[in-house]
C-alpha cells in the first residue's frame, strides 16, 4: 500500500478512536439533553384501543376503493407538487376562504415544526398554558427558546387572566393555545381567544385539532382582522384520517407567505390530497361520526359520575379525563383486560388521571363495566 494511503488510514483510525472516546452527546444539539423520545405507554395495539384520541370509525371500504382507484393512475416515479396545492385549494374551498390563506402538511405535527421554525429561535419567548400538548415544549426546547408557562386552574380550565398578564409582563413573542386542549379536554371561548390575540403583539397559534367536538366555535373568521393569528387543523380526529397524515395551517395570506418559507417541500403525497378531496366530498360521514361521538361522550360522562372513586371532567373533545385513586394500577388492570387507555398522570395538575377517547358502543360499555369492578 502506498505510504500516503497508509498515513490516511492511520489518521482515520486515530480520529475514529478519538470520536469513540468522546461523549457522543457533546456533538449533538445540547437541547436534546432535556428532551425524551416520544413513546406511547402500553403500545399501539389492543383489543379495545382508546389511548390516542382516534376516531372509532374507519373510512368505509367503498370510499377507500374510490381513492385508491384514482391514486393508481398517478405517476409514482414523479415528485408531487412542491406544496400540495390541489389539497390546499380543496380545503380552502371547503372552508370558503382564499387558497393563499391555507398551507397543508404531512399531519399537523409537521405543521407545528414549520410554524415554530418560522417564529422561534434562541432568546425568543413562547407562552404555553400548562398542561398542554407536549410537542409544543419539545420543539421550543430544540429551538433554544425560553418557555413561559401559565398553569391551568385547579379544575383544568384555562386561566385567561393569567395568560394575558404573562403575555404582557414577559413580552412574549409567541403564544400557542390548544383549544380544545389536549390533554385536559377544556376550551377557551371565542371571545377569550379574540381578546388574547387582539391585545398581544405576539404571534398567536390556535390549535383546533378537536374543534369539531367543541361547544365553542372556531376562530377561523378572525384571521383577516387579526394579522397575528394562525389556526391549526388536523384531519386525524373527526375526519378519521390519522393514518394518512394531513394537517393544515390557516392565516392571512401575508403571514402565510412567511410561515411557508421553512416548509419541507414534497412532504405531502398525492394519496393524501386525493383522500382529503374525496372525504370532503362525502362530509356527511364526518358529521354522522361526530354526532355519534358526542352522544356517546355524554353517556359515558353520566355513567362515570355514578361510579364511586372516579372523578370525571367535562370534555370539549372526543376524549374524557378521569381522576382515580391509583392511575397506574387502573391502567394496568384495564390493559390486562385488553383495554388500552392513556395514563396522563405525568402532566401538571393531572395526578392520577387517565384519558380515553370515545369508542364504539360495545367498547364504551366494556370500559364502564371494568371501571365499576375496580
Amino acid at each position: 500500500m502506498p505510504a500516503s494511503l497508509t498515513g490516511i488510514n492511520d489518521f482515520q483510525l486515530t480520529h475514529q478512536s478519538f470520536i469513540m472516546q468522546r461523549d457522543i452527546k457533546s456533538l449533538l444539539n445540547p437541547a436534546l439533553q432535556n428532551i425524551a423520545t416520544y413513546k406511547v405507554e402500553g403500545g399501539q395495539q389492543a383489543e379495545i384501543k382508546l389511548n390516542q384520541n382516534e376516531s372509532p370509525f374507519d373510512v368505509p371500504m367503498w370510499l377507500k376503493e374510490e381513492i385508491t382507484t384514482e391514486f393508481i393512475k398517478e405517476s409514482w416515479n414523479r415528485y408531487p407538487d412542491i406544496l400540495p396545492y390541489r389539497g390546499m385549494k380543496a380545503y380552502a374551498d371547503f372552508l370558503g376562504i382564499s387558497a393563499d390563506s391555507v398551507m397543508m402538511s404531512n399531519g399537523s405535527n409537521e405543521m407545528l415544526y414549520t410554524i415554530f421554525l418560522a417564529c422561534l429561535g434562541p432568546g425568543r419567548k413562547i407562552l404555553i398554558p400548562d398542561p398542554s400538548f407536549s410537542l409544543y415544549e419539545k420543539i421550543a426546547l430544540l429551538l433554544q427558546s425560553r418557555i413561559v408557562t401559565v398553569p391551568m386552574l385547579p379544575g383544568l380550565d384555562f386561566d385567561t387572566d393569567a395568560i394575558l398578564k404573562a403575555a404582557r409582563d414577559e413580552q412574549v413573542d409567541f403564544i400557542v393555545l390548544s383549544t380544545p386542549n389536549n390533554p385536559t379536554g377544556k376550551s377557551l371561548s371565542f371571545d377569550e381567544i379574540r381578546l388574547i390575540a387582539g391585545s398581544s403583539d405576539a404571534l398567536v397559534l390556535v390549535d383546533e385539532a378537536y374543534i369539531e367536538f367543541s361547544r365553542q366555535r372556531s376562530v377561523l373568521e378572525l384571521i383577516d382582522g387579526l394579522p397575528n393569528l394562525v389556526v391549526l387543523r388536523t384531519m386525524s380526529k373527526a375526519l378519521a384520517l390519522a393514518g394518512i397524515r394531513i394537517g393544515f395551517a390557516i392565516a392571512n395570506p401575508r403571514l402565510m407567505a412567511e410561515l411557508a418559507k421553512p416548509k419541507i417541500p414534497f412532504a405531502s403525497s398525492r394519496l393524501a390530497e386525493i383522500t382529503l378531496t374525496r372525504v370532503l366530498a362525502n362530509y356527511s360521514l364526518v358529521t354522522d361520526a361526530v354526532s355519534f361521538i358526542l352522544h356517546e361522550r355524554d353517556l359515558l360522562y353520566r355513567e362515570l359520575l355514578s361510579i364511586e372513586g372516579i372523578e370525571p371532567f367535562q370534555s370539549d373533545t372526543n376524549f374524557l379525563i378521569i381522576r382515580v385513586n391509583n392511575a397506574a394500577a387502573v391502567f394496568q388492570s384495564l390493559q390486562r383486560e385488553g383495554i388500552l387507555v392513556r395514563n396522563v398522570s405525568g402532566y401538571n395538575l393531572m395526578d392520577n388521571c387517565l384519558r380515553f377517547n370515545v369508542g364504539l358502543v360495545d367498547e364504551n360499555r366494556r370500559l364502564i363495566e371494568k371501571l365499576r369492578t375496580l
